[in-house]
């Protein structure tokens, strides 16, 4: 993890999260595309830490968070 948290990354979040602060994960495309690393963060904490997993990581973390419901 790390705090690359920088201002000017166009962030998308979950379609999982809900307007009233539940489960606010989002992540930066654009980064994705341009290092082959997806940074990922809690969008209440914009501050906080970033996970950096790899496409495949990250596209397991989205198959587990179908299947959970979550």
């Amino acid at each position: 993890m790390t705090n690359n948290n920088s201002a000017s990354l166009r962030r998308v979040k979950s379609s999982y999260s809900t307007a009233n602060g539940g489960s606010c994960v989002e992540w930066a495309p654009d980064r994705t595309s341009a290092t082959g690393i997806v940074p990922v963060r809690d969008s209440k904490h914009p501050n906080g830490p970033v996970l950096m997993v790899s496409p495949a990581a990250f596209a397991g973390l989205v198959a587990l968070a179908k299947e959970s419901g979550a």
